[in-house]
């Protein structure tokens, strides 16, 4: 199986780039015929080769034509054994960042930190899964410094199947919380399976920080020999530390960081407690691979979230603060808790919450604990999107839509004017749309 990858990579090397989508093929491409729940890549092979492709790897005999086609046993396999063949070529620092909340925020946070001093490849967007992982290996330049790579789980044994893919040296868990409860059947499962990480870094002589104002992070990063903590609270024992304070009472995320005998303030144009987590951990990790400060301190500042992230813009007279790629319930808290403290020249502050996914039998005590705490501070109005929100709402604090169609149609009749919208709900829900 060696010499196959070794062959394998050879062509890899010959081609433009690798690519899973029979949609986008560039020219001298390879093409992965990956199968799905409702596809088989194996189908679009010989279309790939017509657009350009160079190599198709496939795992259907059939399929076979010519010697551009790769038969393999197992297409998903492949790619990732590829991947991993290509991480060992690197004698570099590769950090994972895996945790409940805030992953890509983080990552893309350290990515910005981190390329003021190294050639830095991350993560593109979202692709933090058994397939994502490996395409963001095989698209990882040669002449990389600094690899950041994103993890994403929703059951046990995920990460753990990631780490073997990547091969990380560094690693970090932003937090432990309420997100694919169902998947992990609890927070001790997501603490567990969140911890594969740090036993990889175990097994292997690699490195773990540790966010100390975090919970259960100090606990599940003791397996790991090297270890470096950072915050605002000096944990006890004998560990590396990094200290990042934050400035209380204010919009923006503001931290506070000594430095050659200095105190300097890091604004940031993110709000919330979460993003001030997200911002120190990026500090820290800067820090410890001696970035000059002051370029820490300037690419934080020139941080603008994207992608439905913690995003504020204004739309007509109104101002919406739209936080929808994701949501659980420990996500769901933390934003609500930020917005109630952000202040605007609006008349009125409306939240819009859709549902949260992926709970399993936590569901509906996680969606009336929503509402529970979002009906006492003291919003205009509450809307909701789901089913699940409405059925859990049995005293109807709020105005409830079964789809995101029929709460677009509603805002277009009541055309709202000089309001602050919060919106926030699970990727499936689509909340976007509707603002």
């Amino acid at each position: 199986m060696v010499d196959f990858i070794k062959k394998l990579y050879s062509y890899y090397l010959s081609s433009s780039e690798v690519t899973t989508d029979s949609r986008c093929v560039p020219d001298n491409s390879l093409f992965f015929a990956l199968k799905g729940e409702h596809f088989d890549g194996n189908k679009y092979a010989k279309q790939a080769l017509e657009k350009g492709a160079r190599y198709v790897v496939i795992d259907d005999p059939k399929m076979k034509l010519d010697k551009r086609y790769i038969l393999v046993e197992d297409v998903l396999t492949t790619l990732q054994e590829l991947a991993h063949y290509h991480r060992q070529q690197f004698d570099i620092p590769v950090l994972a960042i895996s945790g409940s909340n805030g992953k890509t925020t983080t990552k893309e946070l350290v990515r910005d930190v981190l390329a003021r001093k190294y050639v830095v490849h991350a993560t593109q967007g979202n692709l933090n899964n058994h397939i994502g992982v490996p395409l963001t290996i095989l698209s990882m330049p040669r002449d990389t410094e600094f690899a950041v790579i994103e993890m994403g789980a929703s059951s046990p044994g995920e990460i753990h199947q990631l780490c073997e893919i990547a091969a990380p040296n560094y690693g970090l868990i932003t937090n432990v919380g309420q997100a694919h409860l169902e998947g992990f059947g609890g927070i001790d499962g997501v603490k567990k399976g969140k911890g594969e990480l740090y036993a990889y870094l175990t097994a292997n002589g690699g490195l773990s920080f540790y966010n100390v104002d975090e919970p259960y992070l100090e606990e599940i990063s003791r397996q790991v020999n090297l270890r470096v903590g950072y915050g605002e609270i000096l944990p006890k024992g004998k560990i590396s530390y990094i200290k990042v304070n934050q400035i209380a009472d204010t919009e923006k995320v503001v931290a506070l960081v000594e430095e050659d005998g200095w105190s300097y303030r890091v604004f940031a144009q993110i709000s919330g407690e979460h993003n001030y987590q997200n911002i120190k951990t990026a500090i820290a990790i800067g820090k410890y691979f001696k970035v000059p400060f002051l370029d820490i301190k300037y690419a934080v500042e020139s941080y603008v979230p994207q992608n439905m992230r913690s995003q504020i813009y204004e739309l007509g007279t109104n101002l919406v603060f739209l936080d929808a790629y994701n949501a659980n319930p420990t996500s769901m808290k933390m934003a609500l808790k930020s917005f109630v403290r952000m202040k605007s020249d609006k008349k009125s502050k409306v939240v819009v919450l859709g549902d949260m996914l992926e709970l399993g039998s936590f569901s509906e005590e996680s969606h009336q604990e929503i509402l529970t705490i979002t009906e006492q501070m003291g919003f205009s109005q509450l809307i909701f999107v789901g089913k699940l929100f409405a059925k859990a709402d049995v005293t109807n604090i709020g105005l409830h839509f079964e789809k995101i169609d029929l709460l677009k149609e509603w805002l277009a009749q009541k055309n709202i004017k000089d309001t602050f919208f919060f919106v926030k709900g699970s990727r499936g829900i689509r909340l976007e749309q509707a603002f």
